[in-house]
């Protein structure tokens, strides 16, 4: 499922299932779940093990959001109807709308796409600013607490009902503390420790597709002229595993990335930062590092692959518990979809929690394996146009992807043909909408 096909968030459909919820970790998988809670618990309790900064900054327990992310219109439709004014928020924090096509430019198959006939605004900002907008709105709710430098230990449960009850943790003061609750929301990422805590109690664990795409990113931020909003995407291609970003975000920056995939390790010194960019098939990335100056160091952060853990598929999972965001599936961050699949997730958990608590993970599993279905397809197999890339193949992998290879040459001058792919690309419609007859005959066209 995509944004054209879930029904759209609707606190008005909302009623009382219980007192309290508990939300392990507070990213933006966390967030998102705690903003739909909060409709249905008299209290919600968010703990992460860092503190909630104040302010837009990189956490120590999320490496990542020092390279950039995308904020898809998925995510930003999403978010803007949990927190209305979200997007106004995030321009006036220094954010900006910008349109897709006209403003950014995605080289793809040896040229760019051409601007699309349609308009296809899109945020863009730091992470850190992404997460901060989202906080301030959370803490706008009273029923909504956030507990920083709270480290979990465990779920209590009950294993007459097989029910989780609450959670053990360590304070900020190195005490051990429960909290009870009638919901457990495990939003920690692809390091949850749910599958163990199953497997240790007796529940199935979920089967998990890996697929290994060896990715390294390294970014740094240089100085952007407050009048120049351009940014440029670079995919990576079978005879060049190498991509690129360079995107326009806050406080009159750019941050540039650059990523290698299955052995190209993306480069942490300047000089050979300043020689991959050198060699893109588009020269902008490197002369804007030239002529701009290097307001940061240069981040790396590595991604072994996607990971995909199917709760759905098993046959016995304890009430009181669901698991969301990351540690349902991570994807290669290139893509850009790690942030509107968590806000996507979310809404499915709104919708749920109209039926109640019983069964609400093993149904809350069911619907959200359609929304993950999708960004998976887009991003797992697109990885698979690489032979090195190992995995559990998706079905028809290899026939879509060379439909989609010839879709985007000729997207390289039919606007009609790039605004369907942004669309997929935006999660906004499904793989299928390229079926279309109009899209496949502007595809196969003489």
């Amino acid at each position: 499922m995509t944004l054209a096909n879930l029904n759209q968030y609707n606190p008005g459909q909302t009623q009382p299932v219980g007192c309290r919820a508990i939300v392990v970790g507070g990213s933006m998988a966390g967030l998102c779940a705690a903003r739909v809670l909060r409709d249905s618990f008299d209290e919600v309790v968010v703990l992460d093990r860092d503190e909630f900064p104040r302010k837009p900054q990189r956490r120590d327990g999320a490496p990542q959001t020092s390279q950039p992310h995308a904020m898809l219109e998925a995510g930003r439709a999403t978010l803007e109807d949990f927190f209305p004014g979200f997007t106004e928020a995030v321009q006036s924090a220094g954010g900006l709308l910008l349109e897709v096509g006209e403003d950014i430019v995605w080289y793809d198959k040896g040229a760019p796409v051409a601007e699309p006939a349609a308009d296809l605004p899109a945020l863009y900002a730091s992470r850190p600013l992404f997460e901060h907008v989202v906080r301030e709105q959370i803490r706008e709710f009273n029923e909504i607490q956030l507990r920083g430098d709270c480290h979990f230990r465990e779920y209590e449960y009950d294993s007459d009902d097989e029910q989780v009850t609450g959670v053990c943790y360590r304070d900020e003061a190195g005490t051990e503390r429960t909290l009870d609750a009638a919901l457990i929301v495990d939003a920690t990422g692809r390091n949850s420790r749910t599958p163990k805590w199953l497997e240790a109690h007796g529940y199935p664990v979920p089967d998990v597709d890996e697929v290994e795409v060896d990715v390294t990113y390294s970014t740094v931020r240089i100085d952007r002229p407050s009048d120049i909003h351009r940014g440029v995407l670079i995919a990576p291609e079978v005879h060049r595993p190498r991509g690129a970003a360079m995107l326009p975000v806050e406080g009159d920056r750019w941050e540039v990335l650059l990523q290698g995939m299955h052995g190209e390790r993306a480069p942490d010194d300047r000089e050979t930062f300043m020689q991959w960019a050198e060699q893109l098939p588009l020269d902008e990335i490197g002369q804007r590092l030239r002529q701009h100056e290097w307001v940061s160091d240069i981040q790396q952060y590595p991604f072994p692959g996607s990971i995909r853990r199917h709760y759905e598929a098993i046959e016995r999972f304890p009430e009181g518990l669901v698991v969301t965001g990351d540690a349902l599936a991570s994807f290669n961050p290139v893509y850009g979809q790690g942030m509107s699949v968590a806000a996507l997730d979310a809404l499915v958990l709104h919708h749920e929690l109209v039926n109640g608590l019983d069964g609400l993970g093993p149904r809350f599993f069911e619907r959200t394996n359609k929304t993950i279905d999708e960004a998976w397809t887009v991003a797992v197999g697109n990885d698979f146009s690489f032979d090195e890339t190992t995995g559990p193949k998706p079905f028809g992998t290899d026939l879509l992807n060379r439909y989609v290879n010839r879709l985007i040459r000729r997207a390289h001058d039919d606007s009609e043909l790039s605004a369907a792919f942004f669309r997929v690309l935006r999660l906004e419609k499904s793989t299928t909408s390229l079926a279309h007859p109009s899209v496949v005959w502007r595809v196969f066209r003489p």
